[in-house]
């Protein structure tokens, strides 16, 4: 059944019809991407992988993710975000079901890449939905509370599947994850109305060619880099490698290990959700979307270096836990850059511009998750068969020193939004 027009109850139901639904397609996002942090280990063991194959396994996920946004645009813009994201959360579902058949390498990289495929459009349906249907003054906000949707799920992803570890098997838990995949693309089919003219009816030559326009567009490439420096850090950090270093230089076991990225993930919906609070108090003083962004960078940069430091055996003087905390809500930020992004092309290009920017981002996100399990394979295994603090600290400052650059790059570029809304 297909339902147009708005949907009754002013905002509230917009949040029951339009919201809702998206926000639990973002909500599986996360928790598949998040999830190898806790069964990473476990599937690790099982079949004897390095931390470079580790972290290609995970991280396969990202790579379908990045390849598919360029056309995901196209589709969003083109068919509009219902249609697009409940068929793909039935490609996701299939994935997690050959996931949880997977006992070999192959097998499980092939589940996880229709995975990345199948979630792809998590958020960036969600953000095409909401520019949809939501006025302008609202997008940072209602931006913030998808985020917090996609924050719940990493919290899912940790002490609760670490508990579900204990009454079924790794291979079950991907199972009943395909199920619920299920249940989510058919309440978004059924539920999401389709606005009318809300998709691109232009020829797709036409569309492709505004792909052109975005990527040569100076503005987009003064923002890109620092927002994807800080996106690879904390997801290539936070989606796998926090329960290794949390073994392996904190020492903590498996149950301390699960609440403390339990409370990180407390921590990162925390931050999404305030980063759509404060914007509207801070504009009102003075200080643009374009500095608490800026601001949050050099903030992620010190969290950054203070782990680096740690994983060194450095004096810090503040606690994994707390370093941690810090690093992923202040990461969270940096979503201030979509709605920066988005306002600074015409509406009909919205689709297209977040999953130009994602295709570049996961793209990087893929390259960081995986050559931090690269460096790590440079030191021996220690006799607890964990990888060494050396290779961390490393990966650590390996990130600080590509974010102060992608950093300074933003500042020193004089690059200007075309549109009158971007400026």
């Amino acid at each position: 059944m297909l339902l147009h027009a708005r949907p009754p109850g002013g905002l509230p139901g917009l949040f029951l019809r339009v919201y809702l639904p998206f926000a639990g397609a973002y909500f599986l996002s996360y928790l598949y991407r998040t999830v190898n942090a806790v069964v990473g280990p476990l599937i690790a063991t099982d079949l004897n992988l390095s931390a470079g194959e580790l972290g290609l396994l995970s991280s396969a996920y990202f790579i379908m993710f990045a390849a598919v946004q360029l056309p995901l645009g196209l589709a969003l813009d083109r068919f509009g975000p219902r249609r697009v994201q409940a068929i793909l959360l039935l490609i996701a579902a299939l994935g997690a079901t050959l996931f949880g058949l997977g006992s070999s390498m192959t097998e499980l990289v092939a589940g996880r890449v229709l995975i990345g495929l199948g979630v792809a459009g998590g958020l960036m349906g969600a953000l095409k939905v909401i520019t949809i249907w939501f006025p302008a003054p609202q997008w940072p906000l209602v931006n913030g509370l998808l985020m917090a949707a996609g924050g719940l799920g990493s919290l899912s992803a940790t002490a609760p599947s670490q508990a579900a570890l204990g009454v079924m098997s790794w291979h079950g838990l991907f199972f009943w994850l395909s199920g619920i995949t299920v249940a989510v693309a058919a309440f978004i089919w059924l539920v999401v109305p389709e606005k009318p003219a809300a998709t691109a009816r232009n020829r797709l030559g036409e569309q492709i060619q505004a792909i052109g326009q975005i990527l040569r567009d100076g503005f987009f490439w003064r923002i890109l880099p620092a927002f994807t420096m800080q996106q690879a850090g904390l997801i290539g950090f936070q989606t796998l490698w926090i329960g290794p270093w949390l073994r392996d230089v904190a020492g903590q076991d498996a149950p301390t290990r699960a609440t403390t990225m339990l409370l990180t993930a407390v921590a990162l919906t925390a931050g999404f959700l305030t980063s759509g609070i404060v914007t509207a108090p801070l504009r009102r003083i003075g200080i643009s979307d374009t500095m608490t962004a800026g601001g949050s960078l050099v903030l992620f940069v010190l969290f950054a270096a203070g782990l680096a430091g740690t994983s060194a055996g450095l004096p810090i003087g503040v606690p994994p836990l707390v370093l941690w905390c810090g690093f992923a809500f202040i990461g969270t930020y940096s979503i201030l850059y979509f709605p920066i992004l988005t306002g600074a092309f015409p509406v009909a290009l919205s689709g297209r511009v977040t999953t130009s920017g994602n295709f570049i981002m996961f793209s990087t996100v893929f390259l960081a998750q995986w050559s931090i399990g690269r460096v790590l394979d440079f030191w021996p295994r220690n006799a607890a068969g964990g990888y060494a603090a050396e290779g961390y600290a490393v990966s650590f400052l390996a990130l600080v020193v590509l974010q102060a650059i992608a950093m300074a790059w933003q500042f020193l570029s004089r690059a200007q939004p075309a549109t009158a809304a971007g400026r």
